[in-house]
């Protein structure tokens, strides 16, 4: 309440007319004068439910939290049949990442009110937030059940089910939540996204045109990490992270480090990932932990779950000096723990990818804190000091795209960790369905980053090389069908689309052999995949664009010693994947210089790698120790 507010006169005695006159202030957003009602009505009335309900989101708006959940703990506590402020709770526990605590909240207000659409969505979103993803989705059939028109319901049972990975289903519910006229402009782009998941391109070209012009105007449209599969300009990818991120911290916390001057024997580093099993981060960084120079670095690792105990993460554990599952804590609580524990720098392997929490971050733990790996863009964020990257992937002049200070590491950003020699095929080209002569194009990259622009160029090569197929993975059956359906609209018969099942990495690994050569996607490119595919001895032809996402395959080719198969356009890209496709010469040549450069290349030479980013770590922590804020700056060779 600020001292400029002249409460209004309550009603002397008529509690009645004073609750409604604050329910109208509240409404029309005057809140310091609808908080002096409030009062009024609890000095007299100390737990009526309805006062302590309005009040509490009175102080919620203001980013009051504590405030707010303990007037509604004496709410509940002296009105235990009012089920609103148990919901109420139950969305700032969420909110804070007190997940366990707020699924209780939402389960006490069902109790009460078992048909209550309101905590059934909310108790949906709390249970996909923790992994729970077939509960989640049970949650919104029970709010559907009773409002099947109940467009929230609608919407975030499409979230939940893209999340595990029905994408057909989730094009279903949202548009069903569009035909309801459910205003979330974030849904135009998680539609479009589970879209690209089967490769639906039926609205492509409009959609993403309509999220860029929203995006343009300084609107929400779409998520920062699904923006990358349609936008290749970084200026815009940078303008989406910023939208998201006002509207995810609208009141950024105090910061729990407040510049106190830490003086430890070793730089304390602490990673945060959500990854830390059987993953595509966990399978290039696994090596790195291992590596790390324990006489000069503490490396401690902050597990977000989903906590899946395997040999992945068994090494990571075995490799750090401590390994903490935190998957049940809050953001501030998991911020807390960090605090405590006096880490120098705090990395953040996730961004804005699945199981993200950039909560943690935001509520400042560590003097320095690092984005890396996870998310190939900006976080848009003033709470993330820098971006580790690379001259390829940020090329000079680009800076200006991203709100961390850049930290460039000399050959690529990309850790790898790789372990023995690719076996043999597990199979023969006839038993993996692929022709014993022809040509073989292959693709392994996620579905979402496949484009109608790509495919087009992907078609015209077929059309030119006789005999060749196209050999993409098989993760759903929509994707075969349209992707079949996409092709003969270009002329292309279908069944010169390959389609192959997944498999585990080494099978996966070793399969590469199989194929001539690996053409890549826009505006996303191979990144892991990439790797795999050099890895196996497979050469890649790529195009680069605009974007850190875009320009990853381009980054690893040069760290491979290959340059040449970096193309500056999509007609430059068809022109050299033509070339190599009918000099069979030209390309056995390729892969003769990638099997002898491999062992030596530094993209695969994980302890030079780890050195870089040691030092990358050390000048960041120099920086510090002297008082300087963050700076950009080159790693040397």
């Amino acid at each position: 309440m600020t001292n400029e507010v002249s409460p209004p006169d309550p009603a002397a005695g008529d509690p009645v007319a004073n609750f409604q006159e604050a329910l109208r202030l509240q409404r029309l957003g005057r809140l310091d004068e609808a908080e002096v009602l409030y009062r009024a009505i609890l000095a007299t009335s100390p737990v009526d439910p309805h006062c302590l309900l309005n009040l509490g989101h009175i102080l919620k708006a203001r980013g009051e939290l504590e405030t707010a959940l303990s007037l509604w703990r004496t709410s509940v506590t002296n009105n235990p049949g009012h089920a609103p402020a148990f919901v109420a709770a139950g969305k700032v526990l969420n909110m804070q990442g007190r997940v366990a605590e707020a699924v209780r909240a939402f389960d006490a207000a069902l109790a009460i009110s078992p048909q209550d659409v309101d905590a059934l969505n909310c108790r949906g979103n709390a249970l996909a937030r923790i992994g729970r993803l077939p509960d989640a989705v049970a949650s919104y059939d029970g709010a559907l059940a009773v409002d099947p028109d109940y467009g929230l319901a609608v919407m975030n049972r499409a979230n939940t089910l893209g999340a595990l990975r029905r994408p057909e289903e989730a094009v279903a519910g949202y548009r069903q939540a569009l035909r309801l006229g459910l205003q979330n402009p974030e849904m135009l782009g998680a539609k479009l996204f589970q879209q690209m998941q089967i490769c639906d391109w039926s609205d492509h070209a409009e959609a993403s045109a309509q999220i860029a012009q929203r995006i343009g105007e300084g609107a929400p449209a779409d998520l920062p990490f699904t923006f990358l599969a349609h936008s290749d300009d970084p200026a815009a990818q940078l303008a989406c992270a910023q939208i998201h991120a006002r509207g995810r911290f609208p009141v950024p916390p105090p910061p729990l480090w407040n510049r106190e001057a830490y003086r430890h024997e070793k730089i304390r580093v602490a990673y945060v990932s959500a990854d830390f099993y059987t993953h595509a981060t966990a399978h290039l960084i696994a090596g790195l932990f291992e590596r790390h120079d324990t006489s000069r670095f503490e490396i401690t690792s902050y597990a977000l779950g989903p906590s899946i105990e395997d040999d992945k993460r068994q090494r990571i554990r075995a490799a750090v000096y401590e390994f903490h599952d935190v998957s049940s804590l809050s953001d501030l609580e998991i911020a807390r723990r960090i605090r405590a524990a006096e880490v120098d720098i705090v990395v953040d392997l996730k961004g804005y990818t699945t199981h993200c929490r950039p909560g943690i971050f935001a509520h400042r733990p560590a003097p320095i804190q690092i984005s890396y790996l996870g998310f190939p863009a900006t976080m848009g964020v003033d709470f993330m000091d820098y971006l580790l990257a690379d001259s390829h992937v940020i090329p000079a002049g680009s800076e200006r795209f991203y709100s961390e200070q850049i930290i460039r590491l000399p050959h690529s950003y990309q850790v790898n960790d790789r372990r023995g020699e690719v076996g043999p095929p597990p199979l023969t080209r006839a038993q993996a369905g692929l022709p014993a002569d022809g040509f073989v194009f292959a693709s392994f990259n996620a579905n979402y980053k496949l484009t109608p622009q790509v495919f087009d160029v992907w078609m015209r090569l077929l059309r030119q090389v006789e005999g060749s197929v196209l050999w993409l993975l098989h993760t759903n059956d929509a994707v075969v069908r349209n992707l079949r359906r996409e092709a003969h609209a270009r002329d292309v018969s279908p069944d010169r689309l390959i389609f192959a099942p997944r498999a585990p990495l080494d099978e996966h690994l070793a399969r590469h052999r199989l194929a001539d050569l690996f053409v890549d996607s826009l505006p996303i490119s191979a990144h892991t995949t990439a790797s795999d595919a050099l890895w196996a001895g497979l050469p890649l032809v790529t195009c680069v664009g605009r974007s850190f996402a875009s320009r990853v395959a381009a980054g690893l080719l040069h760290a491979v010693g290959l340059p040449e198969l970096i193309t500056e356009s999509l007609e430059a890209y068809e022109a050299l994947a033509l070339a190599l496709a009918t000099h069979p010469e030209r390309l056995a040549d390729l892969k003769a210089r990638l099997a002898a450069q491999i062992k030596g290349a530094p993209l695969f030479d994980t302890d030079l790698s780890r050195r870089h980013i040691e030092a990358a770590y050390a000048i960041a922590w120099q920086r510090q120790q002297r008082g300087e804020p963050p700076a950009a700056f080159d790693v040397p060779a």
